[in-house]
């Protein structure tokens, strides 16, 4: 979930590096506060959130938010494919 449209090329990069883990992504491009996004993702019930802004873009992380509002700020994108990957592969929440 990119904050806003100067976060789209990052986002677009996180997406190619998870699909290429072998896990289900989608990008929400619309243009709607984040707020929104992220209330229409949890009655979606999508499982993790990925909301990325400058700080997150310039740091090569992500904020993570799971389904039932936990969040986990300033992941690596590195250590959170590792960790979903696990997840996903033990049938394991993070």
């Amino acid at each position: 979930l990119p904050i806003a449209d100067r976060h789209l090329d990052f986002a677009r990069g996180v997406l190619a590096t998870l699909r290429a883990a072998g896990l289900r992504v989608e990008l929400d491009e619309r243009q709607e506060k984040i707020g929104y996004k992220i209330r229409e993702a949890q009655l979606q019930k999508v499982p993790y959130m990925l909301i990325v802004g400058d700080k997150e873009a310039g740091a090569n992380q992500l904020s993570v938010r799971l389904r039932t509002g936990q969040e986990d700020k300033e992941v690596p994108v590195a250590t959170f494919i590792d960790r979903i990957v696990e997840a996903v592969a033990t049938h394991a929440e993070l």
